[in-house]
């Protein structure tokens, strides 16, 4: 048996004993699995237009032929749940990768060269975490405008102090040990330095707080999209869905609310137990 197919099998044993012994997290990506193919395949598997209105057949009730019933101008819900997916979890993945990525590189230069200009930013990210940040978000989306943009730039502002802090920190415990100063010492580059030997090992920390990031993601551009500030109408977007079935409750169409409401908790739900999962998974820590 070759070395190779050793690792695999190993590779193997150690991912199905973290689904025994991870079984929610092993649920949450099973759903999560379902919801990103859903939303890629939204524009194929939708039976309308989630766009199309058909005032006669307005606030029907959930039948054969629209699964969750339809909405105020006769737009099949299922339909509009279904685009929404795909586009609130574009908003996410897109918020969360500028946030990450900028917020990474400045956490790890800052970390790793200290002085002046890390007590600085750390001042600064200070002073960002102080404020709440969905109401920052609310005040960049109002000076800004409603946009898909806008809602995504804003998103990635309020989660940036984030990644500064973790890699910041992260970099700054590990810049005097031992193999980095060999690595100092033998003409290495700060920047190499940085890439090649210190942000490996913090990755599994990074991987951690963009996955809990993409649920409140979520969350952020659906809460903002509810109050009017996000995802300008027709677009289907879920905060914009429950915002409007929340007027038809009281006379009993409560579909309006429920599944809209119910994906957009579903999905939330999943990535916070993914990032317990992942937490497990890659802290060596936590490993036996």
């Amino acid at each position: 048996m070759t070395m190779m197919n050793v690792t695999m099998r190993s590779k193997r044993f150690g991912f199905g004993r973290f689904i025994r012994q991870q079984p929610v997290a092993a649920l949450a990506i099973g759903g999560l699995s379902i919801i990103v193919i859903l939303a890629v395949l939204a524009p194929v598997i939708s039976p309308y237009d989630p766009l199309a209105s058909d005032v006669p057949h307005a606030l029907l009730a959930p039948d054969g032929q629209h699964w969750f019933g339809t909405d105020e101008l006769g737009r099949d819900v299922f339909s509009r749940i279904l685009a929404a997916a795909r586009l609130d979890l574009s908003i996410a993945v897109s918020a969360v990768a500028i946030s990450l990525v900028a917020g990474v590189t400045v956490g790890c230069f800052c970390g790793y060269q200290g002085g002046w200009l890390d007590r600085v930013t750390g001042r600064i990210v200070d002073v960002l975490t102080a404020f709440p940040l969905f109401v920052m978000a609310m005040a960049l989306v109002a000076v800004l405008g409603n946009s898909i943009a806008n809602l995504i730039y804003a998103t990635a502002i309020i989660n940036f102090p984030f990644y500064i802090r973790i890699a910041r920190s992260e970099v700054a415990a590990r810049r005097n040990l031992g193999w980095v100063e060999a690595a100092h010492v033998s003409g290495t580059s700060p920047t190499r330095i940085v890439l090649m030997f210190l942000l490996p090992n913090i990755l599994p920390t990074i991987v951690v707080q963009a996955s809990l990031n993409l649920g409140w993601a979520i969350l952020n551009a659906a809460g903002l999209s509810f109050l009017g500030l996000g995802i300008p109408v027709p677009t289907p977007e879920w905060g914009v869905m429950v915002a409007n079935g929340a007027h038809f409750m009281s006379s009993g169409r409560w579909w309006l609310v429920v599944f809209p409401g119910g994906m957009l908790m579903v999905t939330i739900l999943c990535f916070n137990l993914l990032g317990d999962g992942l937490r497990d998974l890659l802290d060596p820590r936590t490993r036996s």
